[in-house]
């Protein structure tokens, strides 16, 4: 039995994920922290996650909490989830990090602390866009230079980076069936009188509206046809499983930095 830890238990996606780690065989809760000081800091994890009464109750130390884990879950914000993983390699715990929005800076740390644990970063847990990760990789080498290429993405209003980890993988993938240089060729959003469109742009645009979950659009524009693939996440619930999944995944595999593609067997 893996017993995982949910960082930012008492938030939206920690009790999504609380739930999910409930209801699914061969894991179980082992804890749930919040910042200290936070009104759910002493608080039955069950009882804030809607699941009932635990007998587990939400930290403020990080240390003490993950001691009594095997694996914990970081859906957070970049600077904690760093916090995490730091203490996840002191304590030789596996580690599962949705956390986007990673400063350059911070993902050379994460390639180097991974090396001393086992860590699965991927920047959408779901299962669906990690498909689709593959889908599109295929889908550009296909169609080559002919067909222009466009990614829009959407969230909901609270969401604190753009554009999402999740668009940027998209671009990422794209740029490298293509062979291209994105740092040269990627553009987000235009405005004003920016002329014909270059033959090897790659754009990427965000909305923010509402409560959107998550919606990517990868629009393959050619003269007389278009194709479009069309991910949209109607609950957090398909993160937080994707996230589980992956945490059964990891504790049984060596040390190294690992993503959802890995978890699925997609790798090429």
């Amino acid at each position: 039995m893996v017993r995982i830890l949910v960082i930012g238990a008492a938030g939206r996606m920690g009790k999504t994920i609380a739930a999910c780690v409930d209801d699914t065989d061969g894991v179980e809760l082992g804890g749930g922290t919040e910042r200290s000081g936070g009104p759910e800091v002493g608080r039955d994890i069950g009882e804030v996650a809607g699941l009932g009464a635990k007998n587990i109750f939400i930290k403020d130390d990080l240390a003490s909490a993950l001691s009594a884990c095997d694996a914990v879950i970081d859906f957070s914000l970049p600077e904690s989830s760093m916090e995490t993983l730091r203490e996840a390699v002191k304590q030789g715990k596996a580690i599962v990090i949705g956390t986007t929005g990673f400063s350059p800076e911070q993902r050379r740390e994460i390639d180097d602390l991974a090396k001393q644990t086992r860590c699965v970063l991927a920047p959408n847990m779901s299962i669906g866009v990690n498909v689709l990760f593959k889908i599109v990789g295929d889908v550009a080498k296909t169609l080559g230079d002919a067909y222009d290429v466009e990614i829009v993405e959407a969230h909901h209003k609270f969401k604190k980076d753009a554009p999402s980890g999740t668009a940027v993988r998209i671009s990422e993938i794209v740029a490298d069936a293509l062979n291209r240089n994105l740092e040269e060729v990627g553009v987000y959003g235009r405005k004003g009188i920016v002329g014909e469109r270059g033959s090897k742009e790659i754009g990427v645009h965000t909305v923010r509206a509402g409560d959107i979950v998550g919606e990517h659009r990868t629009l393959f524009g050619g003269m007389g046809e278009s194709l479009e693939i069309m991910h949209r996440a109607q609950s957090r619930e398909t993160f937080a499983r994707g996230a589980v999944r992956a945490a059964q995944w990891i504790v049984d595999q060596p040390p190294g930095l690992y993503d959802m593609q890995d978890v699925l067997g997609l790798r090429a």
